[in-house]
């Protein structure tokens, strides 16, 4: 099985196994690290190539098991019943396998395969707001935890009463941000407030902006001079050191107008280090923006940018119901997407297909 066509997507194993094998031949060359950003690229190609590699060699086993359980199932009628139920959690597995490789074959920007660095800011509406924020935040982080990815809180800072004001972390893993780059826009719920007295209906809000994380040596250069460092006193939960030194840091980067900060840590040393890895990201997605901006123009195209623009609504009043309106994909089990059940909004923005 040379080609492996899940829903439209295709695989060639061997055009994949070949580039594997030049890649580790180049990277077997005595001067290969002389060129630290090359080689960390090549080595992180190596990687990924071999974990899909990995990934399709398990779909064809899994392929050929259900096809003998099939042949069984053909030939002893009286225990089929039992097998069919015995395979029916190897089968579910082996569709999402599916659809995460149909997945990855169109995942071919150069930032799709980076961890992800993401914001989550609640709108208007004080505590309101950010106790939707906060529910966002446990959203991805159970979506992480599912999918195997690792989470580093690079800033995060609670509300006065409630929820948070704003969090920032990291997603690690292969293809982190081609997958979360979906999440990119503001999100609305629609419930029963827990803050009303009156129990009325409100609507909140809440952005999130997802960029790819870039190392130091690659694709972005900051210019020191180019920079304005403050510090200040950190705030809200922390701990009594936290709140009485200046170990807060806030960047702007006067060319862009960009602006980071991070209080999560003691150290002010600490800080500025994760103010600085945000900020590289950020610089190098409005870059990526900008050439996309300019090739859209030049193709004499009207490109869209979903900056900002309400992406989802999570209904928990007068119904439940999830609705992406992107694609027209929904789902009315709201508390499982709320618990990081979101593969198939995820797949169906990425796929392009616009539901009927």
């Amino acid at each position: 099985m040379k080609n492996l066509r899940p829903w439209g997507g295709t695989f060639d194993l061997g055009n994949k196994s070949t580039e594997i094998r030049e890649l580790e031949k180049k990277a077997s060359s005595p001067d290969f690290w002389n060129n630290h950003g090359d080689a960390q690229e090549v080595t992180r190609r190596i990687s990924l190539l071999r974990e899909e590699v990995e990934q399709f060699q398990r779909i064809e086993a899994g392929l050929r098991d259900l096809e003998a359980a099939a042949e069984l199932i053909e030939e002893d009628q009286d225990e089929g019943e039992d097998l069919l139920r015995e395979s029916a959690p190897q089968l579910r597995e082996l569709e999402k396998s599916l659809a995460d490789l149909e997945v990855r074959s169109i995942l071919g920007d150069e930032a799709d395969p980076r961890n992800a660095i993401v914001t989550i800011n609640p709108g208007a509406g004080g505590t309101e707001s950010q106790d939707w924020a906060q529910m966002l935040l446990r959203m991805y982080t159970r979506w992480a935890e599912r999918g195997g990815y690792g989470i580093e809180m690079l800033d995060l800072q609670y509300g006065d009463e409630a929820g948070i004001k704003g969090a920032t972390f990291a997603v690690e893993g292969s293809y982190a941000y081609g997958h979360l780059k979906a999440e990119t826009g503001v999100h609305r719920l629609v419930r029963i407030s827990p803050y009303d007295a009156s129990s009325r209906r409100h609507t909140s809000f809440a952005s999130v902006f997802t960029f790819p994380e870039v190392e130091e040596e690659l694709e972005v250069e900051i210019d020191e001079k180019d920079l304005r460092i403050d510090t200040f006193r950190s705030s809200g939960a922390g701990g009594q050191h936290v709140n009485v030194t200046d170990s807060a840091v806030r960047i702007t980067h006067i060319p862009t107008g960009i602006v980071v900060s991070c209080q999560n840590e003691r150290s002010q040393h600490k800080n500025r280090a994760i103010a600085m890895r945000i900020l590289r990201a950020r610089i190098f997605e409005l870059k990526k923006r900008a050439k996309e901006d300019e090739m859209a123009k030049f193709q004499g195209q009207k490109k869209e940018i979903a900056w900002g623009s309400q992406i989802r609504s999570y209904v928990l009043q007068p119904y439940r119901m999830v609705k992406d309106h992107r694609t027209g994909h929904e789902k009315g089990n709201v508390d499982a997407v709320l618990d990081g059940d979101l593969d198939d909004f995820i797949q169906a923005y990425l796929l392009g297909g616009k539901e009927q």
